[in-house]
């Protein structure tokens, strides 16, 4: 039996938000919106969204007069992940039987 993916990972760019994040464990605002080729407004709709799901936690602070946001992925995020890679992986196997 296949898997349901979690809706708020089965997103290209949530996900990929989240493929930087698992990665860096934390990343600037900018460095993701570069990474992910994203306009700022799209990302941070997704951002928020991975943030209220409780799978990243974002910071937002000045640094030399100028707003600096930063995503850190957390551990319910991490956990999130790699379900999704799990059940991604049973729907990549030949019948989803794990063989």
């Amino acid at each position: 039996m296949f898997t349901e993916l979690d809706p708020i990972l089965h997103s290209q760019l949530r996900l990929a938000v989240m493929s930087l994040l698992i990665s860096v464990k934390e990343a600037e605002f900018t460095f993701i919106k570069e990474k992910t080729n994203a306009t700022a407004g799209n990302l941070s709709v997704q951002v928020q969204k991975l943030r209220e799901a409780g799978y990243i936690e974002v910071t937002k602070q000045f640094k030399d007069n100028y707003p600096q946001t930063t995503c850190k992925v957390t551990p319910k995020g991490v956990e999130a992940f790699e379900n999704y890679v799990r059940a991604l992986q049973q729907y990549l196997q030949v019948g989803g039987n794990g063989k």
